[in-house]
This record gives structure tokens, sequence and C-alpha cells, in this order.
């Protein structure tokens, strides 16, 4: 079970990890591309498209749940009644939410957002066609999870790696052919219907025989129960990550607002990465809780917090210290001068959002949905107040200061609350054998990073150099005193074993 554990968590990584790592290369092409003010108008489609995806009642939380379960009881009827009514809800909501994205384009786009005049038509039909977008999206995002449910990540990863990576490629080559901000979101249209049929091909394959039924009564009453306080999760998450764009557009504008999804972005897509290795400890520690083995779900919970926080401290470093290089090298210097300030705070933010991604797994996986539901409307309604008193008085910097200020409090209560309450280890047992190993050593790597890169940084030499023993000083940091002892032995086990024939 470990070894498919941790199977599926790579396949989980590497289906973020290469296609984020295409669009963060693909970016500056794109922003030249559409240029500035286009760009913001991109982000503002994207951001509108995706916070209509509230009306997401998260019946794939649910669904992934019985699917599993009735799978294991070789029940196909009811998996059929499952998947059926997934698809349903699904369907509805993207037909919901596309035609209000259809018919509220115009009024979006002439009364609630400032978008300079030559842009607001091709706006407006851009906003439009994104609403067909949407309804494939809904489908897409559940079909997805069909096949995780079935415990192949494999190839749902597989599906979003290519298309992750093919479709931030073939934007480029339709921006350097001259075409423009409808094509792009054209693309990605057709891509998503491709995209679907692929994936239920796979269903197909994964469940040879399936068949249309609708389920019961009982049966949507147990999807929707189960959905209802993870619904409370995803609105919340799904409205502090698009509304802050929003509120960028209304109040400053889409050049500003460039700046700013340029900077955050790459500080959410490369702190993110580390929460698909740790996503599929939600199984993991559901059956170790059903079990009753909680000294083990303890031991496991602090080694996975021992080593995803030194990893996420250590990129953390590497992005905000060298913020303004990275933007520099990455866009040009206009960006470096805009958006350094933004990627420095949020990359400190997205950090502290991550100590509670381990922490909300086990709280759900001990049979508390409620609590983090719960925690996550609170922060999402009481962060875009901050985020929004940070915008009107310091522009794209206060939108990161307040996701900051957001971060720090609603993080501090939440891990607080839950430990020794819903997760079966103790606050202190958390600082000691969890936190601290990873935090004090990068703490000090940190300061002696910024003072080298203030004090000796003449250029590109310069940068290189500080950047070179930075990396070493965290890696000499985690080998030493992060990674435990038993852990190295294994490791270095297996480097040798690999060597071996090469020496012989």
């Amino acid at each position: 079970m470990n070894l498919r554990l941790l199977r599926n968590a790579w396949s989980n990584l590497l289906g973020a990890a290469i296609p984020a790592l295409v669009m963060l290369g693909t970016v500056p092409l794109v922003v030249k591309g559409l240029g500035e003010a286009s760009y913001g108008v991109y982000s503002l489609v994207t951001a509108i498209v995706g916070y209509f995806a509230v009306i997401d009642i998260n019946v794939t939380a649910g669904s992934v749940k019985y699917i599993a379960e009735h799978q294991a009881r070789e029940d196909r009827a009811k998996v059929a009644e499952t998947l059926t009514f997934g698809l349903a809800t699904y369907t509805l909501i993207g037909l919901v939410g596309g035609a209000g994205l259809f018919l509220g384009a115009a009024w979006f786009v002439n009364d609630v957002f400032t978008v300079p005049p030559r842009l607001v038509q091709e706006a407006t039909d851009t906003l439009r066609l994104a609403s067909l977008g949407f309804f494939l999206g809904q489908l897409q995002a559940y079909l997805n999870s069909v096949p995780q449910s079935l415990m192949r990540y494999d190839i749902s990863s597989r599906v979003e790696m290519v298309f992750g990576t093919l479709v931030p490629l073939a934007t480029v080559g339709i921006l350097m052919l001259g075409y423009g901000l409808f094509e792009v979101i054209l693309l990605r249209v057709v891509a998503s219907s491709i995209h679907c049929l692929i994936l239920w091909r796979a269903i197909r394959r994964l469940l040879p025989g399936l068949a249309f039924r609708w389920p019961g009564q009982r049966i949507r009453a147990e999807l929707l129960g189960f959905s209802a306080y993870s619904f409370l999760a995803r609105f919340a998450s799904l409205s502090y990550a698009y509304a802050d764009k929003l509120i960028i557009g209304a109040l400053v504008g889409v050049t500003g607002l460039a700046y700013f999804t340029v900077a955050s972005t790459l500080a959410n897509r490369v702190l993110s990465l580390t929460f698909r290795l740790s996503g599929v400890f939600f199984p993991a520690a559901s059956a170790l809780a059903a079990k009753g083995e909680l000294a083990r779900l303890d031991q496991v919970y602090l080694k996975a917090t021992r080593y995803v926080v030194y990893l996420n401290a250590a990129i953390l470093v590497l992005v905000a210290v060298f913020a303004h290089q990275i933007l520099a090298l990455w866009m040009n210097e206009d960006f470096a001068r805009n958006g350094a300030v933004v990627l420095t705070v949020m990359a400190l933010s997205q950090f502290i959002d991550s100590l509670t991604s381990l922490p909300s797994l086990v709280n759900d996986g001990m049979g508390h949905p409620r609590v983090s539901g719960m925690f996550a409307l609170g922060r999402a309604c009481a962060g875009l107040a901050i985020v929004y008193v940070g915008v009107a008085g310091w522009g794209i910097d206060g939108a990161a200061w307040g996701h900051l200020v957001g971060s720090l409090l609603f993080t501090t209560a939440f891990v607080v609350y839950v430990h020794g309450r819903t997760v079966p280890t103790s606050l202190g047992r958390l600082l000691s054998q969890g936190y601290a190993p990873g935090l004090l050593g990068v703490a000090l790597v940190a300061i002696a990073a910024t003072a080298a890169e203030q004090l000796f940084d003449g250029g590109m030499t310069d940068f290189l150099v500080i950047l070179a023993l930075t990396v070493v000083l965290l890696g000499v940091h985690g080998v030493m005193f992060v990674i435990e002892r038993d852990d190295r032995m294994l490791a270095w086990s297996r480097v040798k074993q690999r060597w071996q024939p090469a020496g012989g």
C-alpha cells in the first residue's frame, strides 16, 4: 500500500510539475505577444471564469469516496449510479455558470472592471467564448476525478501533463502567427473538448460495461451529504484565489493586474507543487484512523510535516531573496520593478498557507471536514476584506500584504485549534519535531543569502555565485539536520546498489 501511495504521489506531482514549468517558461512570450494590457484582460477573463466555479458544490469529493468503495465491492450498478449523478450535476453546473458568463459579459467588462476602451469589444467577445470553456471545464474536472477514485492517478496525471504542456506551447505558436486574445481562448476551449473525450475513453476502459443509471434517493443523499462541508472549503478557496484579481481589476486596472498576476502565479505554482505530493496522504490518514492506529498516524504525520515544511521553506528562500533578479531574467525590468515586492510577499504568504495542508488532510481523514470547511470560509470572508483594504490603500503591493496578514491570522488559528483536538498530535510535538528541524536552519541561510545579495550582488556572476551557495547551504542543512538518520542510511544504500554494478 505504501508503494502504491508513493507511485500515486509521484504521478500526481509530475502531472502538475511539468505543465507548471512549461507555463512559467512561456509566460514571458505570452505577455510579449498580447501586450501588458491585453494580458491583464486575459488574467481578468480567467479570474471571472474561475470565480464562477464557486457554484460547484464539490460532488467530486463524495463521488471519489463512493466510486472507490463500490468498485472495491465490485458493485457495478452503484458505480454507474454514482458516476451518472456526478456527470448530471456537473453538466447542470456548467450550463448555469456558462449562461451567466455569456449573458453578463458586457456588464462585467463595461460596468464592473476598468478595461481600456480599445479592448472592450475584444474582452466582451472573449468572455462570451470563455463561457463555453467554463461548461467544458466543469465536465473535465469531474471526469478527471474518476480515474483518481480508482487509484489510477497515473492516467489522470498523464493526460493532465500532456495538455498542460501542449496548450501553453500552442498558445505561443498562435501569438507568433499574429493572432490575439480571442484565438488564445478558442484554443483552450478546443483543447478542453479533446481533454474531455480522452478522459471519457479512459473511463470506459477502466469500467467496461458502464451504463448510465439514475441513482435512488439514498445514494444522492450520501453524495450530497459527504460533499457539503467539502463544498465550503472549495467555495472559500476559489473565492480567495480569484477575487483578489477581480478587486485589482476594478480598483487598479488591467496593467497593474498583469504585474500582480505574473508575480503571484509564479509564487503559487512553485510553492503549491508539494501539495501534489502530500495530497495522496488523505487516504492513508483515513485508513490509519479507521484502524485506530493513531500512534502510527502521529509518526507518519510528523515525518511528512518535517520534510514538506523544510522543502517549502527552502523554495521560499530561493524565490523571496532573489525575487527581483528572477522577474528581471524571466520577464523584464518593468515586471521586476513593479512585481518584486508582490513576489516576495506572496511567496511568504503561500508558504504560511502550506502549513495547513497536511493538518487539513488529517483533520478530514479523522472525519471532521466541518472544521476545515468553516475555517476556510472564515478565511475567505475576512481575508478578502483585508485584501480589499490593501488594494484600495496601496495598490498591488497592498494586495500582497493583505494576503500575508490573512495567512498569518488564519493559519495560526487553524494549526492551534486542530492539534490535540481533531488531529491526534500535540502542538508542542508539531513545533519541536515537525517545524523546528527545518525552519531554524533555513532561516539562518535566508539571512545570510539576503545579506550577501545586498552587499555583493554587482552583476550576473555575483548573482549566480550567491544563488549556488544558497542552494548548497540549504541542501547541506537538509541532509544533516532534517532527513532522519534511517532515511539517510536507506537512501545511501540505494545509491550504492545502483552504482555497485557499474563499479564492478
